[in-house]
């Protein structure tokens, strides 16, 4: 007899795919407005946005091929060594996205590279509060139905892409109000602490990373 957690598997692994597929086209779009107007603007906390969008792309892409490939498995040793492979693949996503921040946060404090004011950073990162808070919340509850460290460890990706907007917002609010451009660039740097060490959970296969 088939239990009622089997059952509603394929369910839930439908429901994954359609938040990886969602988190894709979202942080496309947002990857590539958030880089344009960085660019156009010099903000290293809106450059470091938008990248984090790409790479948070590529971790939808990574869950996404996890995904299919369990759909045609039945083995439960070989969706087992799937999982803890599409898990050190997300946690590498998370160490590029520590580098990148910190260099290029680092290259904008000893440049002294100072931002002009961007009003679509700014509306950009504050919708972007909403959408990731969202998909966070319904992942976790996807990974945890599935029992999925991969899928849990997306999640949190998705919670660190929360982090950054808020980061990235109030970088640019108080270059905007005060001035202060070194703000954005520190308050990046202070994000990297946990994003690496939830890498090394992520990597190391540890169930509570993201609790």
């Amino acid at each position: 007899m088939t239990t009622p957690l089997l059952a509603d598997r394929p369910r839930l692994l439908r429901r994954a795919l359609m938040l990886a597929y969602l988190t894709m086209a979202w942080n496309i779009i947002e990857g590539v407005i958030a880089v344009t107007a960085a660019l156009a603007s010099g903000s290293v906390a809106l450059l470091g946005f938008g990248i984090d969008s790409f790479v948070e792309t590529t971790s939808a892409a990574v869950v996404i091929w996890r995904l299919k490939a369990e759909r045609g498995l039945t083995d439960a040793a070989t969706v087992r060594r799937l999982d803890e492979r599409a898990h050190k693949l997300v946690a590498c996503s998370l160490f590029l996205l520590a580098a990148f921040i910190t260099f290029d946060a680092a290259k904008s404090l000893w440049l002294e590279e100072r931002p002009e004011p961007t009003l679509v950073g700014i509306v950009l990162t504050a919708v972007s509060l909403l959408v990731m808070l969202k998909l966070a919340a319904a992942k976790k509850r996807v990974a945890s139905g599935l029992n999925s460290r991969a899928l849990a460890a997306d999640a949190f990706q998705t919670t660190a892409c929360w982090w950054l907007s808020l980061v990235a917002l109030a970088g640019m609010a108080i270059n905007a109000v005060a001035g202060l451009w070194w703000a954005d660039p520190i308050a990046a740097l202070g994000m990297t602490y946990f994003i690496v060490r939830e890498g090394l959970e992520a990597w190391k296969g540890e169930d509570e990373c993201c609790a």
